[in-house]
């Protein structure tokens, strides 16, 4: 379903998930709305080790995430340490709380908004989307992305506000932005990932790798 340009440091996981109702017709449980504090009960937590190895898969085609253009796993933490995360959505509020903890950024994409085909690969100089409501807009120029069939659409950073989720969501597609250098937190952060979703009594099946 996705086709990946070779990256030297990405170790990239996605699946789609499949939710029994619109997530406007969801609630995030307590044990969920829990780990979206720093203090949250999870099976893994960030270091420094994990920020700089996310930022260099970030670097590679020449994009420098810092600023407000830091990894958005970063951005969950700082929030959390001052005020928690919000609840969004439960796809949302599942993201958020596996990024927060795995230090890794994670994308979701309302399938039904984007257009097939899918891929991976570093958006050119000079690209750039909205990614708010508000029509804010950022230069993903030499960043890893995902593209679908009217451009990029989501990255580590920020993800485009044509394909986020809201109330009518009913499919996504997650993308977990690991790092190869630190072996298998991708895959062990998917795992939990998957479990929390399915205590929702959503479906998941992988399509990447």
């Amino acid at each position: 379903m996705i086709r990946v340009k070779p990256h030297p440091g990405l170790d990239l996981r996605a699946f789609i998930t499949e939710f029994p109702t619109p997530l406007g017709n969801l609630t995030s449980s307590d044990e969920l709305l829990a780990l979206l504090r720093q203090a949250g009960d999870a099976p893994m937590q960030s270091s420094d080790e994990v920020r700089a190895a996310v930022r260099d898969v970030l670097r590679h085609g020449g994009f420098k995430p810092t600023g407000r253009s830091k990894p958005a796993s970063e951005y969950l933490l700082r929030t959390a340490q001052e005020r928690g995360v919000s609840t969004i959505n439960v796809a949302v509020d599942c993201c958020n709380a596996v990024s927060l903890h795995s230090g890794l950024p994670i994308s979701v994409v309302d399938v039904d908004r984007a257009k097939p085909p899918f891929y991976v690969e570093i958006a050119a100089v000079g690209s750039s989307y909205v990614f708010n409501p508000t029509g804010q807009v950022i230069d993903i120029g030499g960043l890893v992305c995902l593209f679908d069939a009217d451009g990029p659409c989501a990255n580590a950073v920020k993800d485009a506000q044509r394909t986020k989720t809201d109330e009518t969501t009913k499919t996504t597609l997650s993308l977990i932005w690991g790092a190869t250098t630190l072996k298998s937190r991708t895959l062990e952060a998917e795992g939990w990932y998957h479990h929390i979703l399915q205590d929702h009594g959503a479906k998941v099946r992988a399509v990447y790798p």
